[in-house]
């Protein structure tokens, strides 16, 4: 599939880029823990992320079982969010750390993340945000558009399944979806937990995987902190967004 050259391109690129920025390591591995702590405390139950790239978070959530369209030397077993191969209720908490914009059809992807989940798993996303600076970073900068103004198609249609995926990317759908709720989600399976907006500017001026980094490496305790207090201003300053899904319990109305 063209998605899955495509995206193997570009995860070769980004590990390339890794080794040279041991920045970017410290820098995910602070993104991982805010993710961590919302997993759910259970031991029955996987831990799996969606779309793992490069960014290794069994450095902080050890147990995750780490997938991707395309197999990888790091990567546990081939996964296609539209099409998972785990059985039903079978994972306390799943990932999507930067796949969530990647996703044609959030609905549809959604259904399948919810048949996983035990009931009182969690589906944690982590995705861009656009205020000001995240407009400026995302729809002038970054290649991927934000598609503000592109309608967001929810469920697959009829007779598309999962072999059918081409490439597709809209940085604002998440924002769009669960914090302006322009999104269709179940309320009778899914309770939101938590929508949340802050800065980052600390990987902003590290120059992601292929931008030049603007700061020293020792520096980025004095970053951190700067993103700390722009975060105070979301509308303004946010670059991410955590959302953190729960699937509830049968009983629960």
């Amino acid at each position: 599939m063209e998605s899955i050259q495509r995206h193997q391109q570009e995860i070769l690129r980004n590990q390339d880029y890794l080794k040279k920025k041991p920045i970017l390591g410290r820098i995910y591995q602070d993104f991982h823990q805010q993710i961590s702590r919302h997993i759910p405390n259970e031991r029955q139950g996987l831990v799996i992320e969606i779309g793992s790239g490069v960014a290794d978070i069994t450095r902080v959530i050890p147990d995750c079982l780490r997938t991707d369209l395309f197999q990888n030397p790091w990567i546990d077993q081939v996964e296609n969010v539209y099409a998972l191969t785990f059985p039903d209720r079978s994972a306390r908490a799943v990932i999507l750390f930067d796949v969530f914009h990647h996703l044609r059809f959030p609905g549809s992807a959604l259904d399948e993340v919810l048949r996983i989940l035990i009931p009182g798993g969690r589906l944690i996303i982590f995705d861009p945000a656009y205020s000001i600076l995240g407009r400026l970073v995302y729809g002038m900068i970054h290649p991927e558009p934000l598609g503000l103004r592109q309608e967001i198609t929810w469920q697959a249609p009829e007779g598309w399944n999962a072999e059918m995926s081409d490439y597709y990317a809209a940085q604002g759908n998440a924002q769009r979806i669960f914090y302006r709720g322009e999104g269709k989600l179940d309320p009778v399976n899914w309770q939101l937990r938590l929508v949340k907006r802050f800065a980052s500017i600390s990987y902003i001026a590290s120059g992601g995987y292929s931008g030049p980094q603007l700061y020293p490496d020792f520096l980025y305790p004095l970053l951190h902190l700067l993103d700390r207090t722009c975060s105070l201003l979301p509308g303004i300053f946010a670059t991410r967004l955590l959302v953190v899904l729960e699937k509830k319990h049968p009983d629960v109305e």
